[in-house]
């Protein structure tokens, strides 16, 4: 099955985010109704190098996973976090397993490896006319951004 007819969306080069390591990115989607809506996803690759993407969203209150401390993982590293209420999410499947949304499930986004890139598959997003890594050297603290619903 090859991607022919698919949108496809390169990210990140593979390499940009460390092994065991997470990164978000701040996209922009079109709606239904063609309207632009803020995007926000996370991806994260395991020790054994396979990617994994979900909204960077909490199923407890909508927040951004990294809110907080930025940190995506809890302190052994075996679970997403909210950092906002604690939550703990199987980082292979997304399902939460301790917190107030116990039982959920992160929201998955579609991914392919394409010549060393990684690219996010089947979504209609805003293209942006900002050079390539244009924000690369910011404040951390400008990644937390809380967009209403």
């Amino acid at each position: 099955m090859g991607l022919e007819g698919i949108d496809v969306f390169v990210i990140c080069a593979s390499d940009e985010i460390e092994r065991g390591g997470a990164k978000a990115f701040s996209l922009s989607r079109l709606d239904t109704s063609g309207e632009s809506r803020p995007f926000p996803i996370v991806v994260i690759r395991s020790h054994d190098n396979t990617y994994v993407g979900y909204v960077n969203a909490c199923p407890h209150d909508g927040v951004w996973l990294n809110i907080g401390n930025g940190d995506f993982f809890t302190q052994d590293r075996a679970f997403l976090k909210c950092g906002r209420h604690g939550a703990a999410f199987e980082i292979d499947s997304g399902l939460c397993v301790a917190g107030p949304c116990s039982g959920k499930n992160l929201q998955p986004i579609a991914l392919a490896m394409i010549d060393g890139e990684v690219c996010l598959c089947g979504e209609r997003l805003v293209e942006d006319d900002r050079p390539f890594n244009a924000f690369d050297d910011h404040d951390e603290t400008m990644e937390i951004m809380i967009h209403p619903d």
